[in-house]
């Protein structure tokens, strides 16, 4: 709207361009007072007039009316521009920095996408998330939770300016978090207020540290300690946001948890050359030449190519991960080699035990190897043990890994990133899946009642990863609310009934109250078709390495 409104403008200026401003109101000599209380009226405050330099002593009439039109219909425009919309304003400022001239607005682009300094341009289009973008002399006030830019304001800005007597030019307010649409978990995220100043007002407000970097601003609230809230809303959209910055940015967090920076610092390496600040901790006045306020998200665990620079995808997202956690798999790797020679110091090449170890190496290094995510609590699979014996039967080599909230996520990565089969029940543990190799095979398994949420968080993701995804939606008969309800009872029969009744009926009965015990030859034939692909698949990369 802003836009549509400037172009009215400029049609407005290009005609009234050889009538200088007065900066008062003229009584027209009609003896009426009313048309001047109605012009005040509608200017709301910012007022002038237009007249040739002769108004008061030589005008026709048909000069008075037309240069009243041209009077009134330039207040109107500008009146509508800063009533009706809410960055007209900000939009008003840039586009008057003649210093700085117009950028040319390029009609496909994302809103917020190429903006003018001393400009703050907010993009509150999306569902999920609200993102606004700061230019110029940016700095922070983390006691008032606050960022202020300051702008350099003169010629005709800095006169409606001081007409108005306004300190702050703009003001915006953002929570900076994924979950726009949650108003519960929304209300929890700290809120920050953004400003725009005159430059006048920087002696009060000196800068600690400057940094000649961009700054991205977003909180590790709300679903933190969650893995999968803490990659798709946070890890996965800062991922989105700031690649286009190859790592020259910094990292400005609210909420700060020193435990997430330990858990997270590996891949935050290799977004950002700086170490991120704690905005409520640290005290000083950080400046910026520009400042993401919040995050972008796309869609569950993905990365939409279509809307990254250079068609970034999922793909590219998991490379970061491979670059993070590989030095410490390396570490991991020499540690293990380090105490197997340990061991077998005195002679291990007539140790017929090293050679019966390096014999079974060499075995299982030939079989697929199935990684079982292991659950603690409810959605347990009760006859695991048995899951186990059956894979190894199948001819899988079998690792079972428990995953829990002070896992080290790099020897997580190590084990499913050499995997070929991943099998699990539906949780936040799924989230792993991103760990995979693409055309590697993931198994999940569904409990009664989570079939949307299933597909939606993690089978469809996991297909855009390049994985090959199967579902194997569990009977009643596997569920252990089968012995707790009637055969005939809803919760067994018609689940999606039961969802339709709120979320905390989902969550108290499939998601807390149930566990799944597998009918093994059901699952056997899901196992013995994943087994297949990935031989196949194993003897297809053998013979791509042999030639």
């Amino acid at each position: 709207m802003g836009r549509y409104y400037y172009q009215r403008y400029l049609k407005l200026k290009k005609a009234m361009q050889q009538i200088p401003f007065r900066e008062h109101f003229v009584n027209d000599g009609d003896g009426d007072d009313d048309d001047d209380e109605e012009s005040r009226a509608g200017a709301a405050a910012l007022v002038f007039v237009c007249a040739p330099p002769s108004y008061h002593n030589k005008r026709s009439s048909s000069t008075t009316s037309r240069t009243k039109l041209l009077s009134l219909l330039l207040l109107s425009l500008l009146s509508c521009t800063f009533i009706l919309t809410p960055h007209a304003l900000s939009l008003f400022y840039s586009f008057g920095a003649e210093d700085e001239g117009l950028v040319a607005a390029d009609v496909n682009a994302p809103l917020c996408s190429s903006i003018s300094n001393g400009t703050i341009c907010c993009d509150r289009s999306g569902i999920r998330t609200d993102v606004c973008i700061m230019k110029g002399d940016v700095r922070t006030n983390s006691a008032s939770s606050s960022i202020f830019l300051y702008k350099n304001t003169n010629g005709f800005i800095n006169y409606v300016s001081s007409m108005v007597e306004e300190k702050e030019l703009q003001h915006e307010k953002i929570r900076p978090y994924t979950r726009k649409w949650e108003t519960s978990v929304m209300d929890t995220i700290d809120e920050l207020d953004l400003v725009v100043k005159k430059e006048n007002e920087t002696a009060n407000h000196h800068c600690d540290v400057v940094h000649d970097v961009p700054a991205v601003f977003f909180s590790t609230g709300g679903y933190t300690g969650n893995v999968y809230h803490e990659f798709n809303d946070g890890i996965l959209p800062l991922y989105i946001t700031s690649q286009h910055l190859k790592k020259k940015v910094v990292f400005v967090i609210l909420e700060y948890h020193n435990w997430w920076i330990m858990k997270y610092g590996d891949i935050l390496s290799r977004l950002s050359d700086y170490p991120p600040i704690d905005f409520s901790g640290d005290k000083r006045t950080h400046c910026f030449p520009e400042a993401i306020v919040g995050l972008r998200i796309h869609d569950e665990l993905t990365v939409d190519p279509s809307l990254m620079r250079g068609n970034k995808n999922a793909i590219d997202f998991r490379n970061v991960l491979d670059q993070a956690y590989w030095p410490r798999i390396r570490g991991l790797i020499q540690d293990e080699e380090r105490e197997a020679r340990e061991k077998l110091s005195l002679s291990p090449s007539s140790d017929p035990s090293f050679k019966n170890v390096k014999e079974v190496q060499g075995d299982q290094s030939k079989k697929p190897k199935l990684v079982i995510l292991s659950r603690n609590g409810s959605r347990a699979i009760t006859n695991e043990n048995s899951l186990v014996k059956m894979a190894e039967d199948i001819g899988f080599q079998v690792q079972v890994v428990r995953p829990d909230r002070t896992s080290e996520l790099a020897k997580i990565y190590r084990a499913l990133n050499s995997s070929d089969v991943m099998v699990g029940v539906h949780g936040a543990a799924m989230t792993h899946f991103l760990f995979m190799k693409p055309g590697s095979v993931f198994i999940q398994v569904i409990p009664l009642g989570t079939d949307w949420a299933a597909e939606t968080y993690y089978g469809e993701p996991a297909r855009k990863l390049g994985l090959k995804y199967i579902g194997y939606t569990i009977l009643p008969r596997e569920s252990s609310l089968y012995d707790q309800y009637d055969k005939n009872d809803p919760v067994l029969r018609d689940p999606s009934s039961v969802n339709e009744k709120g979320w905390q009926y989902t969550k108290t009965i499939y998601l807390d109250g149930q566990n799944v015990r597998l009918n093994l030859r059901r699952f056997q034939k899901r196992l013995v078709r994943a087994y297949d692909y990935s031989i196949n698949r194993i003897s297809q990369n053998c013979h791509h390495q042999s030639q």
